[in-house]
């Protein structure tokens, strides 16, 4: 028998007891007075931008002044116009300039400012984690208190991929120095239409 199998072996046999996952009473969870300012609060409070509009006439001009100006920029939200195409199979060196990208989200959470995105709103996976900006836009309606309440409308078993984001990519664990954009985008702007 070999060490991987005499390892893998060990392993299964021993398994801890499985145990039930604990039942959390949403109700009980913390509630908030207006969801809509908690979310902003919170997404501010880490670096973020939120801007409330009525509707996306402005979120299409920035994206054609930032075309017209020269800056990669891609788009993937059909409403802003036509969304960039064949991005799929793109690589991190095809996408490494990228400006800024706009994406569609699915809810904010307003607990702690994090944004939901399915696979299937993000035509490359690199996309919000590659551009220097990032632009998410999502329904107002769509906050909801806490990440308890958002597992409960989020669909886990949709796509092979979601992710959560919240805020610019920072860190400070170099040297004690802040850094911001460090494994992502150095700004993130959230549209609430």
């Amino acid at each position: 028998m070999s060490s991987r199998e005499t390892i893998l072996k060990a392993i299964t046999a021993n398994k801890p007891t499985p145990v039930e996952l604990p039942r959390i009473e949403i109700d009980s969870v913390v509630q908030y007075e207006d969801v809509v300012a908690q979310f902003r609060q919170a997404l501010e409070s880490i670096g973020a931008k939120v801007i409330e509009t009525t509707g996306i006439q402005l979120l299409q001009q920035q994206l054609e002044t930032e075309k017209a100006g020269g800056h990669f920029v891609i788009n993937t939200i059909p409403a802003l116009g036509e969304p960039t195409g064949n991005l799929s199979a793109a690589s991190a060196q095809e996408l490494a300039g990228l400006y800024k990208a706009y994406i569609q989200g699915t809810l904010g959470v307003a607990e702690n400012g994090a944004v939901w995105l399915y696979e299937h709103q993000l035509p490359n996976r690199l996309l919000p984690f590659i551009c220097e900006y990032l632009v998410l836009v999502i329904d107002r309606d769509t906050i909801v208190p806490t990440m308890h309440h958002a597992l409960e409308k989020i669909d886990l078993g949709t796509g092979g991929f979601g992710v959560f984001i919240a805020g610019p990519s920072k860190t400070a664990d170099i040297e004690q120095s802040l850094v911001i954009g460090a494994h992502g985008a150095r700004g993130l702007t959230v549209y609430l239409v």
